[in-house]
């Protein structure tokens, strides 16, 4: 039977009791990972041997040389794993392990260019982390045992972002206070399905991701295209993540899905964007994102004399990346593109810089709609979040209008499961193909009221309905103004930080 996600995310908790008592949690994710990707890149290298073989046999090679294109001719291979990585080898180890997985990585990073840097993250012979020599064997012998069980062939997942899931659940359950820190919040499957389902790639548009993680909404837009009849390898898919383990995952999984050609590079974008052309930053047909929440200092006095001009009218505040992020995808935009980001819900009202940045969008007409996120959707953060499309060519009939949907009022959403259905999705990409009204839940609201609100984008300001007290459900209402007070405060917190800094508090 195919794995499930639940059923990888058990076995990757059961593999954690080797490790518990022997190194600190917060390095779980780190070895963990490391035998998931190493098991992964074996079992797809087995899968896609057994294919070639059977491609030279039936073309009428003798078996000698079947065998040997398929096992051992690089060329033959999208990705080669030599033998010294092939887990069917290192099933056999019982001495020195930490130095030969160590050494099966470089020969991975040798052989794959694709993947330099990918592993040297991970050291498999760290006797400060593992212990003593014997000890160190002992244990990474019984985590070779413990993937061994694991079959990771492509035909044998679930889910087609299966690497990304893992590492979310990873980063989610040991804990990892450092990523939390750095905003390192995974964006469930299902919200990156939404923001594809609104921007809507297509075969041949080229398609960016700033922030990408682990990849998966690049993979979310390729299926997308897939899904549609179209050709994912005539799409150009490009992107940028600052995180080394997050970056090599994207690698891979790209690799792994088919997309070998997908350009990812390692930095901070914001810093120094890496896709440029004759010293301009390269623009896209669709650029889709969830950066990091509020990111604190990302990097302001680095980039207050930005060459590539991408904070106009101003730079974001130092302790708020979310519009220094909008302003790079903005920036990253042609003509005729479109954006489709997660941010939190403060940048909708936030005073300040980011009033004066949010009403020139305002204004400009680049916002076609904001959509409020039901609460608990993301891993390592409770923060409300929204997200919000900008169109650079907006139809005749969405100009001079801005779309507020309200998911989270769905009633499909409002259990505690941190999960959109795919009839939540569905209802909203029609509410957002529509552009249509539907009383408290979504509205098609003009720049004209937008600006009598003083710029202002909370959801709560166009969807109040009004309503006979009647028919108001009570524990709705009270259920929602928690929510809303929740939200208050936490305005008000950032507000008087704010005012502390400039010495007005």
């Amino acid at each position: 039977m195919p794995l499930t996600r639940d059923e990888l995310n058990a076995s990757l908790w059961s593999a954690a009791d080797i490790l518990r008592g022997l190194i600190d949690s917060a390095d779980y994710k780190l070895y963990l990972f490391g035998f998931l990707f190493l098991k992964r890149l074996s079992d797809a290298f087995d899968q896609e041997a057994e294919r070639i073989l059977r491609t030279h046999r039936s073309e009428g090679q003798s078996e000698e040389a079947a065998i040997r294109h398929a096992w051992e001719d690089p060329d033959q291979h999208a990705f080669f794993v030599p033998r010294s990585a092939r887990w069917i080898g290192m099933a056999n180890w019982n001495r020195d392990i930490g130095r030969k997985l160590n050494r099966a990585s470089r020969d991975l990073e040798r052989h794959n260019p694709i993947l330099r840097d990918a592993l040297a993250s991970i050291d498999f012979d760290d006797a400060r982390r593992l212990g003593e020599r014997a000890q160190r064997d002992a244990t990474l012998k019984r985590l070779i045992t413990h993937f061994s069980a694991l079959n990771l062939r492509n035909d044998n997942l679930t889910e087609p972002d299966a690497l990304g899931g893992a590492y979310e659940y990873l980063i989610e359950r040991f804990a990892d206070d450092a990523g939390k820190k750095g905003g390192e919040f995974y964006t469930p499957r299902e919200v990156a399905n939404l923001l594809v389902r609104l921007i809507k790639p297509r075969e041949g548009m080229s398609i960016y991701d700033p922030t990408a993680g682990s990849g998966g909404m690049l993979i979310a837009c390729a299926r997308h295209i897939q899904d549609a009849g179209g050709n994912e390898r005539h799409t150009t898919l490009c992107g940028q993540e600052k995180n080394v383990g997050a970056w090599a995952i994207c690698r891979l999984n790209l690799l792994l899905h088919g997309l070998p050609d997908a350009d990812i590079r390692r930095g901070d974008v914001l810093r120094d964007p890496k896709h440029t052309s004759d010293g301009e930053l390269m623009t896209f047909d669709r650029v889709i994102a969830n950066p990091p929440f509020s990111l604190k200092n990302w990097g302001r006095d680095d980039c207050s004399a930005d060459p590539f001009r991408r904070f106009s009218p101003e730079i974001a505040p130092r302790a708020k990346g979310d519009f220094a992020f909008l302003q790079h995808m903005l920036a990253s935009t042609n003509e005729r593109g479109v954006i489709g980001a997660v941010l939190p819900n403060g940048m909708l009202f936030r005073g300040g810089v980011e009033a004066r940045i949010r009403r020139d969008l305002i204004e400009r007409d680049l916002f076609e709609a904001v959509i409020g996120l039901p609460a608990n959707l993301f891993f390592g953060t409770a923060i409300p979040a929204c997200i919000v499309t900008l169109n650079r060519a907006k139809t005749k009939a969405r100009r001079g209008r801005i779309l507020f949907i309200d998911a989270e009022s769905d009633e499909e959403t409002r259990a505690p499961r941190r999960r959109l259905d795919e009839l939540s999705i569905q209802r909203i990409a029609e509410t957002f193909d529509s552009f249509g009204s539907n009383e408290g839940k979504s509205r098609a609201v003009t720049l004209e009221e937008v600006r009598e609100n003083g710029h202002n984008l909370n959801l709560a300001r166009y969807l109040a309905p009004e309503r006979d007290p009647a028919s108001i459900d009570l524990k709705q209402a009270s259920e929602r103004l928690i929510r809303l007070q929740v939200e208050r405060d936490a305005a008000e917190r950032e507000l008087n930080k704010e005012l502390k800094a400039l010495g007005l508090l």
